[in-house]
């Protein structure tokens, strides 16, 4: 073991694993440059722990950066212990677990430390979609450096002490550190959407073991990660009464109410995150038009359409389903496209994102419907036209073109209140009802709100061994 056994960066490591299960590599190396004032420095493991150890039995691979070394600081030896800890990690098939608390780059190193920085960057490339990797930031993550979190699956912020940017805020235009904190865990969690959660760092370390055992160990790896002990005919109640708020969909049907959200703070009018089903993982992407406390009271209100971070959002965590072969449940309630200058500078290219995202994945596909659905914002929430192997829908949802009263504004733009409303529920009945869109083939089922989770346990069940051959290309560009 490393002569900073009593570090908080070792500690950190001991409070996320299962007890005495880690196991350190590498404790013996050290800087090897002695230029500047690198001569008579002691640097132990040169600043970072690396090594394997156990979450709920599986195992996963850890480096966590000791900021009483050199302040953490990336030298040529620190990075060669990091990516040789990816190259374990990708021969064993296990997670990678990163626990950031750097200043950045060694300046003693110079070019030898830019090298470091570059082998990280590659090891995290080659790894991305082959085994999960996971970063959490608990002291400064600046400059370079933040690359590594944004190039994760999944990163979580301490809430009081991480600092993460590209640039300082005080390095920033027009900006000071105290009018807007950029490198702050608000700020990379509700405006950037680089972080999932934050927390303080006992709620992140157990946020992440909980994580790690909804997840699959790698892109060969089985989606069923636990046992069932609820009931699969479970009825769900209040489903219908609560369908603006994605979360408690979520929660309500998933196995024992388990819902891990990736991404809470960032474009909550877009849901995203991990349900169980008879204890198979499984992703969902759902619309969002409320959000509930625990006493079950509106605390947010959101227009049912897509906003450009949203999609974005969503198109991302999608890509990650399916490279890791977890299927998707989408939860559809949107009519249409938000309409702001902020939002249609980047609209556009944002839901084409997410239509290639959901187009392009050959995983299990569900979809639900449980309110409106309406238009083009409807065609790229997964509905059978871009690929969606299933879609169920509630009793009273409407899908069609638009909303029935705004299409015969347009159709009858001279008739009167009174011929307005007659076509109006005539438009409804023939082109916006449930039932019509069952007819033609667009929608498979149509089910009680209290019996969704029974349906959608039996859909994956049935999609489990789905295999699709795709197109021979190297990638897509979008």
């Amino acid at each position: 073991m490393s002569s900073n056994n009593d570090s908080l960066a070792m500690q950190r490591i001991l409070k996320l694993v299962d007890e005495n299960s880690f196991m350190e590599i590498g404790s013996l190396v050290t800087a090897r440059s002695t230029d500047f004032n690198l001569a008579g420095t002691s640097t132990p493991s040169d600043g970072v722990i690396t090594g394997h150890g156990l979450i709920d039995g599986c195992l996963v691979f850890l480096y966590s950066q000791d900021a009483s070394v050199l302040n953490g600081t990336i030298g040529e030896m620190h990075a060669k212990k990091i990516a040789a800890v990816y190259d374990m990690a990708m021969k064993m098939g296990a997670p990678v677990i990163g626990l950031i608390d750097c200043a950045g780059m060694r300046l003693q190193e110079s070019v030898d430390a830019l090298d470091g920085f570059g082998q990280i960057y590659a090891k995290e490339v080659e790894a991305s979609g082959v085994v999960p990797q996971i970063s959490a930031v608990f002291g400064s993550c600046g400059g370079g450096l933040a690359v590594v979190p944004a190039l994760s699956d999944f990163a979580f912020m301490e809430e009081t002490k991480a600092k993460m940017f590209v640039n300082a805020p005080n390095a920033i235009d027009g900006n000071r550190v105290e009018k807007c904190d950029t490198s702050c865990a608000a700020f990379q969690s509700e405006e950037t959407g680089c972080v999932d959660a934050v927390g303080s760092e006992d709620d992140i370390l157990a946020q992440i073991r909980e994580l790690v055992s909804m997840l699959p160990m790698n892109n060969e790896s089985d989606i069923y990660t636990d046992d069932c002990v609820d009931d699969l005919n479970r009825a769900c109640a209040s489903m219908d009464v609560m369908r603006g708020d994605a979360r408690y969909l979520l929660s309500e049907i998933s196995d024992s109410n388990v819902f891990f959200e990736t991404k809470a703070n960032y474009a909550k009018d877009m849901v995203t995150g991990f349900i169980k089903l008879n204890g198979m993982t499984v992703g969902a992407v759902a619309n969002c038009t409320v959000i509930h406390d625990e006493e079950g009271k509106e605390t947010e209100k959101f227009d049912a359409v897509l906003s450009a971070k949203g999609c974005n959002k969503a198109a991302e965590f999608i890509k990650f389903c399916d490279a890791f072969e977890i299927p998707v449940l989408s939860i559809t309630n949107t009519k249409g496209f938000k309409a702001s200058m902020c939002s249609e500078r980047r609209l556009a290219k944002a839901l084409a994102n997410m239509t290639s995202a959901f187009a392009s994945a050959t995983c299990p596909k569900v979809n639900l419907i449980v309110g409106e659905a309406f238009g083009s914002a409807y065609v790229t929430m997964n509905s059978k036209s871009i690929g969606a192997d299933l879609v169920y829908a509630w009793p009273d949802a409407k899908v069609g073109m638009m909303d029935a009263k705004m299409a015969v504004k347009i159709m009858y733009a001279d008739a009167s209140a009174d011929e307005l409303d007659a076509k109006a529920a005539e438009y409804s009945k023939l082109q916006s009802d449930v039932m019509t869109a069952a007819r033609r083939g667009y929608v498979d089922l149509i089910i009680e709100p209290a019996d969704t989770r029974k349906y959608l346990v039996a859909a994956f069940e049935m999609l489990y061994t789905k295999c699709v051959g795709t197109p021979e290309k190297k990638h897509g560009t979008k």
